[in-house]
């Protein structure tokens, strides 16, 4: 649960800099950021990268990048449309971006995720050398 839980909260963190920094693009020199409840549970899933982490920790960067990719786009399309489908939205709504599939995911938020993966890879590995178990 502990894992669980950090996860979470760096997934809350790291949502609140990207939204922030993507209002001062939009010219919001306020830096408003925002994210939802539903987010922290669904940051949490990223326990269950962990052994995938475990499995492919040796492929060159590049392929590791591109999983973690896939996955969080799997689980952000997944999550959505369970969100969508059990409230009738979801928290997100893409359908106004050119790259969006079903407003649920923006294919050109693959890099974000790419380099998202890589940084909670690091995240696993300090959590395992500090021995802080789920």
């Amino acid at each position: 649960m502990k894992r669980v839980i950090i996860y979470g909260l760096l997934g809350w963190c790291l949502e609140i800099i990207w939204t922030g920094l993507g209002s001062l693009l939009t010219g919001d020199v306020r830096l408003t950021a925002k994210t939802y409840l539903w987010m922290f549970p669904i940051y949490g899933l990223t326990i269950l990268f962990e052994p995938v982490h475990d499995t492919i920790r040796l492929w060159p960067v590049w392929a590791r990048g591109s999983v973690w990719m896939l996955l969080c786009f799997a689980v952000e399309y997944l999550t959505g449309w369970i969100l969508r489908t059990v409230l009738g939205t979801a928290p997100w709504d893409y359908s106004g971006a050119i790259f969006n599939i079903n407003g649920l995911i923006r294919l050109d938020y693959a890099p974000a995720w790419f380099a998202a993966g890589l940084l909670f890879e690091k995240i696993h590995d300090w959590l395992d050398q500090n021995r802080i178990y789920p």
